[in-house]
């Protein structure tokens, strides 16, 4: 059951100013740029090669990667990067080869014609999907070390911090994506998603140089545990060997935090809260797939979706991800998951009138306002939830574990928003009317194991 205290507005917000925060603002900003690459920039670069909306719809399983990381996260938690690790530290050696992978997909891509190789750049987007999901494993985990274990109040300050990283990465990178993929069409060039993202590789290498100026703590508690863990199995199987200390390895690797979970919780309540985890941002993730082929079908260019939904997106969604932020300080995240469910669900129906309506510039700006709103109190909230459960002996594979399964709702499902949409013979009205009603089941999981959630809100 969570704990918390008013303050007083100005005292909650103090806990942006630290220092800290700036480290987890270029983190969160390293996680959300690679959502650009495969979401935005593909699936316009698809669409504009005249693909379907189901095809689109269907190459976004690519991200269903994000939903499968735990499985490799006691990998991530564990394994040293050869002399890599010894130079830059163990979380940061990993976040840096997957950038490496990314930047290299890149300028791959720039020698790929979809309509003739359309596997082979879904092939190259699910690298960069692996690499991202990867990345982010080990990014969440070194957001998470930056704050102590009993600094509830500055974590959640961490997690709306990291959601403004992140959509920092993803808004200001479809900024630069569709404003230089419209330039560079008006300026007659054929191949103009291909120099886009050579421009995106840019970016990924200045993301990598910011990374060196994040710190790593040190965390030796974290090694001994695990290591006693280990030995703990070991001498259950009652020998010393090679075999037996693998064998300790590898169950202590995979097994330790998912036990470590249900331990803490109770196998109902851990249930309850994996039910509500892989429900909760259902409906936003229909929405968000399809959401970039509805602005074009009814008319707006690139460059007025870069202004709209990117640009001034971006803005909204930084000042409530600090609101929400503010707002689950001094109300508890449990109440702030609550007050952001319903506001998804609100927001959705913003889109329905925009497509019953039409094309209308001030509708559209409405409705991108209120979805960042409620978009960026729901994460902050989230975020903020997750991070306050895991056990910090294996901070990167629960962390990892329970966004996994809270993307495996959102990325498995969502590949079928454009069937769905199809299914409903181009009636997007109708879509958002659906997306709007995905949230209540999540709600009703959560009510019903609000009074028994673990959470330190000092």
């Amino acid at each position: 059951m969570e704990i918390y205290q008013k303050q007083s507005f100005k005292d909650s917000f103090k806990v942006y100013l630290d220092i800290r925060m700036l480290r987890i603002l270029l983190l969160g900003a390293i996680s959300g740029f690679p959502w650009v690459i495969i979401g935005s920039s593909l699936s316009l670069w698809l669409k504009e090669e005249g693909l379907s909306r189901s095809t689109i719809g269907w190459a976004g399983l690519i991200f269903a990667v994000y939903a499968f990381n735990y499985l490799w996260a006691p990998l991530i938690d564990r394994i040293r990067i050869p002399w890599l690790t010894n130079k830059v530290g163990h979380r940061r050696s990993w976040i840096i080869l997957m950038q490496l992978i990314i930047l290299l997909s890149l300028v791959f891509w720039n020698f790929i014609d979809p309509t003739a190789n359309l596997a082979l750049v879904i092939t190259v987007g699910l690298i960069i999907a692996i690499a991202s999901a990867t990345q982010d494993i080990t990014v969440d985990a070194l957001r998470i070390e930056q704050i102590g274990k009993n600094e509830g109040r500055s974590m959640q300050a961490g997690a709306a911090i990291a959601v403004v990283g992140w959509w920092t990465g993803y808004k200001l990178g479809g900024v630069i994506a569709l404003n230089a993929a419209d330039y560079f069409e008006k300026l007659g060039f054929q191949n103009y998603w291909q120099i886009t993202f050579l421009i995106l590789g840019i970016v990924v290498i200045a993301c990598n140089i910011g990374l060196l100026f994040v710190n790593e703590p040190q965390n030796r508690d974290r090694h001994d545990s695990q290591k006693k863990t280990d030995l703990a199995i070991q001498k259950k199987l009652g020998a010393s060997n090679f075999l037996t200390k693998i064998t300790a390895w590898i169950s202590g690797t995979i097994g330790g935090p998912i036990i470590s979970f249900f331990n803490k919780n109770g196998l109902k309540i851990a249930l309850g809260i994996l039910g509500f985890v892989f429900l909760f941002k259902i409906g936003e993730a229909f929405l968000g797939r399809m959401s970039i082929i509805f602005y074009k079908e009814i008319g707006f260019t690139k460059s007025d979706i870069a202004i709209y939904s990117k640009g001034l997106g971006w803005v909204t969604t930084v000042v409530f991800t600090l609101l929400g932020g503010l707002f689950a300080i001094r109300s508890g995240v449990i109440k702030a998951m609550f007050v952001s469910g319903i506001l998804m669900a609100s927001t959705n129906l913003l889109f329905s009138l925009l497509a019953w309506s039409g094309k209308s510039e001030w509708l559209f700006a409405v409705a991108v306002i209120f979805d960042d709103m409620a978009a960026a109190f729901a994460t902050v909230a989230f975020v903020a939830f997750i991070s306050m459960l895991v056990d910090r002996t294996y901070t990167a594979t629960q962390y990892a574990l329970l966004a996994s399964i809270g993307t495996a709702g959102r990325t498995t499902l969502a590949a079928s928003s454009g069937a769905m949409v199809d299914w409903l013979n181009g009636d997007w009205g109708i879509f958002f009317v659906i997306t709007a009603v995905m949230v209540i089941p999540s709600l009703i999981f959560l009510y019903i194991i609000r009074k028994d959630i673990k959470l330190s809100e000092k």
